[in-house]
């Protein structure tokens, strides 16, 4: 189970309530101001939402406050249709933060077109934040509006799985891990969907203390939650892994993309021949294990195609091949068109 968080982890710092004592018995209210764009994931906003009002349940008292705001005041609406009121907009968040009122902490929560959503209005919030020190999250996709408002300069972050790879080559100077999510001073990022639950879980335990981020879990059914350190779990489609060690091999791919490894020096860095790498591979997915590094490398540059800007050829290096022609015919091989017309 979790601890609140200590300074020897880069993924785990202090860092939202540096300095203040933690808070049983103490009558303040932590409000959080959550700022959703059109099309936000709402499993991501409930996942943070539900267990601070849990935990003003178990605590017996309302600790946690939290307004939604929008960006012109008017209802808001999620990616699965539903149509949330709002109390304010980001104008008036920004307002508050340079007056030194508040508030506690800012959320952003936005969905898969999150690439077309930055505003003046928003960068200025995000900017303020890290200009007067109050803490901001993104979750899910907001990493990427982060990203673009420069306040995520040479720090560690996390995106949702399907936004990593686009998030890395659009902003070079990031450091992007696949973790569920990143704590860095004022700072966190998180894959968002359940992995919301786990970083609010922390905050929870780091606020009003262990026992009741335990009864929070046991009220859920959840039972734990997972640590910063977690990764997320990238493999596609209906495939259960439930070898360690193809767990292991898979991961090893997806950190050579670029720069794909032969067989043999996979099989070197798990401590396996290539004849047992490629037993695991037939029972476990039925595939040889090159093919499926083949579909994985492939499967990334398609999300790149569709989710960046970037010219063919950048994203053929990017994903391990060697020219644009050999990567064009790989494409169609899998996907039956060609790389421009897919992102056409």
């Amino acid at each position: 189970m979790n601890a609140p968080f200590s300074a020897g982890d880069r993924s785990r710092v202090v860092g939202w309530t540096a300095g203040r004592p933690q808070i049983e018995g103490r009558d303040e209210v932590f409000r959080v101001s959550i700022l959703a764009l059109p099309g936000f994931s709402q499993l991501s906003l409930s996942s943070f939402v539900e267990p601070l009002r849990l935990a003003n349940a178990v605590a017996e008292r309302r600790f946690f406050e939290w307004t939604v705001v929008s960006p012109d005041r008017g209802p808001v609406e999620c990616a699965s249709g539903l149509t949330l009121a709002v109390g304010g907009d980001f104008a008036g968040v920004a307002e508050s933060i340079q007056a030194c009122k508040g508030p506690s902490m800012v959320i952003v929560c936005a969905g898969e077109q999150v690439e077309r959503q930055i505003s003046a209005c928003l960068s200025r919030v995000l900017r303020l934040c890290k200009r007067f020190g109050t803490p901001l999250v993104a979750l899910g996709t907001a990493t990427w509006l982060l990203a673009e408002s420069g306040v995520l300069d040479d720090i560690a972050c996390t995106i949702h799985w399907d936004k990593r790879a686009a998030l890395a080559e659009t902003f070079a100077r990031l450091l992007v891990t696949d973790r569920l999510f990143v704590r860095e001073a004022q700072l966190a990022t998180c894959a968002g969907e359940f992995a919301s639950f786990d970083l609010v879980m922390d905050l929870i335990s780091e606020q009003l203390g262990k026992e009741i981020a335990l009864a929070v879990c046991r009220h859920t059914t959840a039972g734990h939650w997972r640590s910063a350190s977690d990764r997320q779990w990238t493999i596609t489609g209906s495939q259960t892994i439930t070898s360690k060690a193809l767990a292991d091999i898979i991961r090893i791919m997806e950190e050579h993309v670029e720069d794909p490894l032969p067989l043999r020096d996979i099989a070197r860095c798990v401590g396996r021949s290539r004849r047992q790498i490629e037993r695991l591979f037939a029972r476990c997915v039925s595939s040889s294990p090159m093919r499926y590094y083949m579909t994985l490398r492939l499967s990334r540059a398609k999300r790149l195609i569709q989710q960046t800007d970037l010219p063919i050829v950048e994203i053929a290096v990017a994903c391990g091949f060697a020219s644009a022609s050999h990567f064009s015919k790989c494409f169609r091989q899998v996907y039956g068109c060609n790389p421009s017309t897919c992102r056409g």
